[in-house]
């Protein structure tokens, strides 16, 4: 293969095989469904669809999992301050996260666990750290921690050593945790907690700690090592490195080949969070803009690089999505059947091969763009379409994306549009130019073609 990744464990993009020749397996760290996803969310579920579409579209099998994390303190906290059972805040939290992520064109995963379907394995996985003197619990009845400085080469991936963690942990020893490095495995069920997230367990009743829940679904649905493991920046630590040190801790095994994380979104240079409370919601977001320019705003820039997000820069992503939808318009594209050789679709790849390099993509969507306004060629404009369907872009009706938000309906515009053509056959020429005018004011562009008249919103 010519794809090559950036490996977060390496700090280096690397030359990319799959273990399994032919077939990625691929983990993707989803959300923790207490309230509704917000952009930082989006890029991320966009981001992994982006890998996931190319690897398909490079001749792979591919098997997706994106987990749900439905049993968390923040979970239990919302539902106890709603009033309702958890699996019914879950439950309506997932119906939204599907709602926006099928709105900006993100693929469903070929798995979607839910770790309340996985303590059993979580216990396992448990039982052998304890087993092999990973895990210990905390007094009679306590927490199941586990013993961080027992596991050779923890902090490889966050690229700290144990003595540089130990001098920033400013939280004293407590709850009987041997080292403040140590994290938990299994939580001690509280007596105020609802029934629901308490699970027996050979060390009393509890629920799983965060980190072991995608250590045990990994292990479930891909193996005990697979290719790709990816998430937000803000996982690398400590959830990742929690994961390989509990995951190769059980198995002795690589949990993951290659260690992918993407970048944040900020809002004024601080990156977009619920804690920070400078987050937006997908869907506040889609009440303003069309969601292919939202999903559009985060494709153009690469995966790994921070993401400012404003009206401006939304804005602008409309506008440039727009120019390429003008290419479309102007002939009906060809069905064609993909040449990775033809120049433009091997630019197209070779940046999609280096790091999944979507900024260099798009430009060959704009070079494409520009010889169908200059060619009219429906065999380019099929290319276009074809290669911006591997981002998922451009798949809609031309026609109806540069129409859409226009304030007046389509029988107004067409009234006017009569009025004005009327107007021209007379040689009324300032009535029909006031006409044009009028429309602009209210958000609506005229253009003039060979087939007549038609508009498009602005």
């Amino acid at each position: 293969m010519s794809l090559r990744i950036y490996s977060t464990l390496a700090r280096a993009v690397q030359a990319f095989a799959p273990l399994q020749p032919g077939h990625v397996r691929m983990y993707v760290c989803g959300m923790t469904v207490y309230d509704l996803c917000h952009l930082g969310h989006a890029r991320s579920m966009i981001a992994f669809d982006v890998v996931q579409r190319w690897l398909r579209a490079s001749g792979l099998a591919v098997t997706y999992v994106r987990n749900i994390t439905d049993i968390d303190d923040k979970i239990i906290r919302r539902a106890v301050e709603n009033g309702e059972s958890i699996r019914s805040l879950t439950d309506r939290m997932i119906a939204a996260l599907h709602q926006d992520a099928d709105a900006l064109g993100v693929e469903r995963p070929t798995h979607e666990p839910r770790a309340t379907d996985y303590v059993p394995q979580m216990l396992g996985m448990i039982g052998r750290l304890e087993h092999k003197g990973l895990a210990y619990q905390a007094g009679q009845g306590g927490d199941v921690n586990f013993a961080v400085r027992q596991f050779p080469g923890y902090g490889r991936l966050s690229g700290k050593s144990l003595d540089e963690l130990n001098a920033g942990e400013r939280v004293a020893v407590q709850d009987g945790k041997r080292d403040p490095l140590d994290f938990v495995l299994w939580k001690s069920a509280k007596p105020e907690e609802p029934d629901e997230v308490k699970w027996q367990s050979p060390w009393g009743a509890g629920r799983p700690g965060w980190h072991i829940e995608c250590s045990a679904m990994g292990c479930a649905l891909l193996g005990e090592s697979f290719d790709i493991h990816g998430g937000g920046a803000d996982l690398a630590f400590p959830h990742h490195e929690n994961e390989i040190a509990q995951s190769e801790g059980v198995t002795g095994k690589p949990f993951a080949q290659v260690w992918m994380h993407n970048g944040f979104i900020n809002v004024d240079n601080e990156k977009m969070s619920k804690s920070l409370g400078n987050f937006f919601t997908i869907r506040d977001v889609l009440k303003v803009y069309d969601a292919e320019t939202v999903r559009f705003f985060v494709v153009r820039s690469h995966y790994r690089s921070p993401l400012n997000y404003s009206d401006v820069h939304l804005d602008d992503a409309r506008a440039a999505l727009k120019r390429l939808y003008t290419a479309l318009s102007l002939v009906a594209p060809e069905a064609v059947e993909m040449d990775w050789s033809e120049p433009h679709a091997a630019r197209f790849k070779a940046a999609m091969d280096e790091d999944f390099g979507t900024p260099e993509a798009v430009a060959v969507l704009f070079e494409l763009a520009a010889d169908v306004n200059r060619s009219r060629s429906a065999r380019t404009a099929g290319l276009l379409k074809a290669l911006g369907g591997v981002l998922g872009l451009l798949q809609g009706d031309p026609q109806a994306f540069l129409q859409a938000g226009s304030p007046l309906d389509e029988a107004q515009i067409a009234v006017q549009i009569a009025a004005r053509a009327a107007a021209k056959a007379a040689k009324n020429w300032a009535e029909a130019d006031r006409i044009r005018q009028e429309l602009l004011a209210q958000g609506v562009a005229l253009k003039d073609g060979p087939g007549g008249t038609t508009w498009e919103a602005v």
